[in-house]
């Protein structure tokens, strides 16, 4: 038998991979932290909206997953149906907690790592790759996730 959600699953590390592959492809070197080499911009400007809008996504990934688990009760007294029909757009939305996580916890280590040795190949290529990936595949899990979701609800 296979897992419930094992499509959610599967689709979320497939496209973390695709992500990954594009933002690689598309890197030809070392990144810089720093927007045009202003020492400091970064952690003062862009880093605490980057995680701002993580923390936005992931509260409300995490309160859609609370409420839909809350809630089951209802949707089974209703339309007969159980959670299990909603794993897989669940597993996506989880996914994209997981992957909001890495990212921020990976940006500020690697900022800090990057503010602490400023060479040229401190924020490497796959570094770089990686943080891009993990941002744009947790944003695009929440995407994904709600509109099967809805699909899924609405069926």
């Amino acid at each position: 038998m296979r897992l419930p959600g094992f499509p959610g699953i599967a689709t979320s590390l497939g496209l973390f991979a695709v992500v990954w592959l594009i933002v690689w492809l598309r890197t030809k070197s070392p990144a810089n932290f720093e927007p045009g080499g202003a020492e400091g911009e970064f952690g003062k400007g862009l880093l605490p909206i980057y995680l701002d809008i993580t923390k936005l996504i992931l509260g409300i990934a995490a309160g859609s997953i609370v409420l839909l688990v809350g809630s089951s009760n209802l949707v089974q007294q209703s339309s007969g149906r159980s959670l299990r029909s909603f794993a897989s757009p669940m597993f996506m939305v989880a996914m994209s907690i997981i992957y909001g996580v890495l990212f921020m916890t990976f940006l500020v280590i690697r900022y800090e790592h990057y503010r602490h040795n400023p060479a040229a190949d401190s924020y490497s290529r796959f570094k770089y790759s990686g943080n891009r990936a993990l941002g744009f595949s947790a944003l695009a899990c929440f995407c994904i996730g709600y509109a099967w979701l809805v699909v899924d609800a609405t069926r």
